[in-house]
């Protein structure tokens, strides 16, 4: 959710002024958030980053009306630290920060403040969440790749909000530790790699910042890494021309890595830039062509002409794997559906009847293929992860089409 977050907040940052009457939809998003994430962090040195017990969720197959499973909370705190969840977190404030600067003062100033403190916090008592609560967080939510690039992110975050001194040095301090190599071209939840990256290269594009050239070095790898025809790309394509890379719910690679294709090319943009890979010179314009075609493959210019947007267009997924999509409302069934019972729901062929309009889902495999089937939870389950990302390349695209 932290993740989600930033990733929301920085599409208003950058993508704002192109979403229209959207815009305070979008606002009311991150506000909805921030609010959560200031409550989860309002006790110093602690941070809550868990309800409910994932296995015995996971067990059920039951509407959010009908929920009897385990609501434990789970924190983590100075004996048992929680790095990567905590300065993720201090992301999402400090850029949600920006957001509100000059919409509402008071509340910037209150989430710059707690970003502050959260990521103090995290770099002071180093661990990854997951190694404090392993029981509770795997296999589910695993932190696999370390908490260094989520202390990074944060600080990254914390500069651009406050531009204090003390986070740029922090960040050079700490850049060695951010490599390149295997890892330049992962953006998610739990890999911040290529967003920190871009997010810092904006700084040197705008010649204010000549000491932070590594990370631009690195975000113009991460180009090479990406462009489909170049040597160097390191990411594989489906036949229909869909970003593909290896593990669950690839629209999550697809939606986020899209957005730093289109953000960096209208920081090269600005700076009258673009990106050399070899022999060929990568443009705005093409990093823009390539983010806006993996958009509309989504919406459903694609192989099977599907969109993965529940609720839009002619055809698109109706076995989402979401459970108060799948099972029917309380209005169609007032009679509780226990924890097994909703089985039979989650194995139906029949459509789901309760339509999660905009949900994107996990999407097509390697080859254009979905199955359309609430057991294939990595090609049908909906996460907000997917959606953030996306949010920014919408506004743009519907301004710039």
């Amino acid at each position: 959710m932290a993740f989600t977050t930033t990733l929301l907040a920085w599409s208003v940052i950058d993508f704002g002024r192109t979403m229209g009457p959207e815009l305070p939809h979008a606002v009311s998003a991150v506000r909805w958030a921030t609010d959560y994430l200031l409550k989860a962090t309002a006790v110093p040195g602690v941070v809550y980053v868990q309800v409910g017990d994932a296995f015995s969720d996971h067990n059920c197959w039951e509407r959010p009306e009908d929920m009897d499973t385990l609501r434990t909370v789970y924190r983590i705190d100075r004996p048992h630290p929680g790095s990567d969840v905590a300065g993720e977190t201090a992301a999402a404030l400090a850029a949600a920060s920006i957001v509100f600067r000059s919409r509402d003062p008071g509340y910037s100033r209150l989430l710059l403040d707690r970003a502050v403190r959260v990521f103090a916090f995290a770099n002071k008592y180093r661990g990854a969440y997951s190694a404090s609560l392993r029981r509770a967080v795997c296999p589910f939510y695993c932190d696999v790749n370390g908490y260094e690039d989520e202390l990074l992110w944060g600080a990254a975050w914390l500069h651009k909000a406050s531009r204090r001194r003390l986070y740029r040095e922090y960040i050079m301090r700490n850049e060695v530790k951010l490599h390149a190599g295997d890892t330049i071209n992962e953006f998610g939840w739990d890999n911040k790699h290529a967003g920190i990256n871009v997010l810092i290269s904006k700084e040197v594009l705008m010649g204010r910042a000549d000491y932070f050239k590594s990370f631009k070095a690195n975000a113009d790898g991460f180009i090479c890494s990406v462009l489909p025809g170049i040597s160097r790309t390191q990411v594989q394509y489906s036949p229909g021309g869909l970003i593909f890379k290896a593990g669950g719910s690839n629209m999550q690679h697809v939606t986020s890595l899209s957005f730093l294709l289109l953000a960096y090319s209208n920081y090269l943009s600005h700076a009258n830039k673009a990106v050399l890979c070899g022999g060929t010179s990568a443009s705005p314009a093409l990093l823009r062509q390539l983010a806006k075609r993996q958009v509309d493959y989504i919406l459903g210019d694609n192989p099977l002409g599907m969109s993965y947007m529940v609720g839009y267009g002619a055809r698109y997924p109706q076995r989402i794997h979401h459970r108060a999509s799948s099972l029917p409302s309380v209005r169609a069934h007032p009679a509780r559906i226990g924890c097994k019972a909703g089985s039979r729901y989650f194995l139906s062929p029949n459509p789901n009847p309760n339509l999660l309009v905009g949900a994107v889902v996990g999407g097509p495999n390697v080859t254009d293929a979905f199955p359309d089937s609430r057991p294939f939870f990595q090609e049908s389950e909906p996460t907000t992860y997917i959606n953030a990302p996306l949010m920014g390349l919408l506004g743009y695209f519907s301004a710039h089409p």
